[in-house]
C-alpha cells in the first residue's frame, strides 16, 4: 500500500542546546556493542522498527549485521534497564565532525513508561563523543524521523534540543 509520509531531518548544532530529559523510574544504561552482538542488534532493531514499518534492513543477514557493526563508522549500543535490553542507539560519524543517528528507539513494552527522554539523552550525548576515526571534532548531530513513527517521537526530539532543519513529503510502500 503506498502512503503519504512526512520525513523530518533534525539537527543540533552545539552540545549545550542539549536539554536532559526527566528522571526514569529506573536506571538506563548503554552497553555498546561491536560486531559479536550482531544477532542481538539484528533482533532489537527489528523490535523497536517493526510498528513504524522499519524496512530497509529487514533482511540483512547476521554476517550482513557483522560486517555493519564492524565499520569504523559506526557505533551502537543496546539500552538496557535493569536486566531488560528496552531499546537500541546505532551512530554513525564522518570525517567532516558531522554524527548521524541512524537507530534510536524503545521495544514497544517500553514506549511511554517514562524511559525514552533519558534514553534520547545518554543517546545524544554518545553522539556528541563519536568522533571518526580520522575525524574532525563532532559539529554537528542530526537524525531523521517521520509521519510512520511513534508520535512521541518528534515531540522528543525537539524536547532534547534538535531542531527540523528539512521536511519532505514522499509516498512510501508499506505492507498491508
Amino acid at each position: 500500500m503506498l502512503v503519504a509520509v512526512t520525513r523530518y531531518h533534525l539537527e543540533m548544532t552545539s552540545r549545550e542546546q542539549l536539554k536532559p530529559g526527566s528522571p526514569p523510574p529506573r536506571p538506563v544504561e548503554m552497553e555498546k556493542i561491536g560486531p559479536g552482538s550482531a544477532s542481538s542488534a539484528r533482533s532489537i532493531f527489528g523490535r523497536v522498527g517493526s510498528p513504524h514499518y522499519w524496512l530497509a534492513r529487514k533482511k540483512m543477514s547476521r554476517a550482513e549485521w557483522e560486517s555493519h557493526l564492524s565499520r569504523p563508522e559506526i557505533h551502537a549500543w543496546l539500552i538496557r534497564v535493569d536486566d531488560d535490553v528496552v531499546g537500541m542507539v546505532e551512530l554513525r560519524s564522518d570525517r567532516g565532525g558531522d554524527v548521524e543517528m541512524i537507530t534510536f528507539g524503545l521495544v514497544p513494552e517500553f514506549v511511554g513508561r517514562g524511559f525514552g527522554g533519558e534514553a534520547l539523552t545518554l543517546a545524544t550525548e554518545l553522539a556528541w563523543d563519536a568522533r571518526h576515526p580520522q575525524g574532525a571534532p563532532v559539529h554537528c548531530v542530526w537524525l531523521h524521523t517521520n509521519s510512520l513513527d511513534h508520535p512521541h517521537a518528534k515531540p522528543n526530539y525537539e524536547r532534547r534540543g534538535f531542531s527540523v532543519f528539512r521536511t519532505e513529503h514522499v509516498q512510501r510502500e508499506i505492507p498491508d
